[in-house]
C-alpha cells in the first residue's frame, strides 16, 4: 500500500489541487525522449520543485522551507508579498500566521479565497533572517520564478501587499502612502497595490485605507464581468 510522506502533502498544497495540471515537467531519463529536439515546458509543477531545489542565494542557509505559493489557477487575483515570515518557513506555505488569517478575512470580504479563486505567493521564496528587507541580489536571483508564475497562472488582477513587491512591480522605489489603491499594469495584468496585512494589524487606523483599495480591485473585475456584488456582511 503506497504512502504519502509529509512533503509529498506540503508539495501537493503548493501546487493548487482545485485544478488538474495541463503540462508536465521535463522526462527524468533520456529513454522516455524522442527524436525531436528537446522543447523545455514550464510548469508550476516544475518551478515549485526549483524553489525547493534553490541555492542561488545565501537564504538557502538560513532557510527552513522555501515557500513556492499555493491557490488556484488562472486566479481572479495573484496575491504577491515580500517573502514568507518565520510561520510560513515553518509550515512551506504563504501567509499562514496572524497576517495570513487577516488576508484571508479580506478575500472572504471580497466573496474570494485561496481555496477556489485566489493564487499567493511571495517575490521572494525564502525567508530572510529576522524578517529584514531582502537584498537587491535576492530578488535578482529569485524574481524569476515569480515571472514565470504569473505567466502561466495568467491572473486577472495582481495585489501586492507591502512596499517591497509594489516597488518591483511599479519599477522603483515608492511610498506605499502614494501609490496605494490606484491601478498599474504590469504586462497587461492590472495591479493595484496596498499595505502589507502585518502593518494594518500594527495600525488599525490603515483598515479603512485598505478596505478602499480592496474595493478597488474588486470593482474591477466586476467591470469585466468576473465578479459580481460584494458579500451583504462583508468583513474588514
Amino acid at each position: 500500500m503506497n504512502q504519502t510522506s509529509a512533503s509529498d502533502v506540503l508539495r501537493a498544497l503548493t501546487l493548487g489541487l482545485r485544478v488538474n495540471p495541463t503540462t508536465e515537467a521535463y522526462p527524468r531519463n533520456s529513454e522516455s525522449r524522442t527524436d525531436f529536439e528537446e522543447v523545455e515546458i514550464d510548469s508550476l509543477e516544475r518551478i515549485a520543485q526549483e524553489v525547493f531545489d534553490c541555492q542561488k542565494c545565501g537564504l538557502c542557509l538560513t532557510r527552513n522551507a522555501a515557500v513556492p505559493g499555493m491557490g488556484v489557477r488562472e486566479p481572479l487575483v495573484l496575491v504577491v508579498g515580500e517573502a514568507p515570515g518565520a510561520d510560513e518557513d515553518k509550515q512551506g506555505l504563504p501567509f499562514v500566521g496572524k497576517a495570513g488569517a487577516y488576508l484571508d478575512e479580506w478575500l472572504k470580504a471580497l466573496g474570494f479565497s485561496r481555496q477556489d479563486t485566489v493564487y499567493i505567493t511571495n517575490l521572494i521564496k525564502c525567508r530572510p533572517p529576522q524578517n529584514r528587507d531582502p537584498h537587491p541580489d535576492e530578488i535578482q536571483q529569485c524574481s524569476p520564478y515569480l515571472d514565470r508564475q504569473i505567466a502561466l497562472l495568467k491572473p486577472r488582477t495582481i495585489l501586492t501587499v507591502g512596499r517591497v513587491p509594489s516597488a518591483h512591480f511599479l519599477g522603483g522605489a515608492h511610498r506605499m502612502e502614494d501609490i496605494h489603491g490606484r491601478v498599474y499594469e504590469f504586462r497587461g495584468i492590472p495591479v493595484v497595490p496596498t499595505y502589507h496585512p502585518a502593518a494594518v494589524l500594527r495600525n488599525p487606523d490603515l483598515r479603512p485605507v485598505v478596505w478602499k483599495d480592496l474595493k478597488n480591485l474588486h470593482t474591477l473585475l466586476v467591470v469585466k464581468g468576473l465578479a459580481g456584488p460584494l458579500p451583504t456582511r462583508s468583513t474588514r
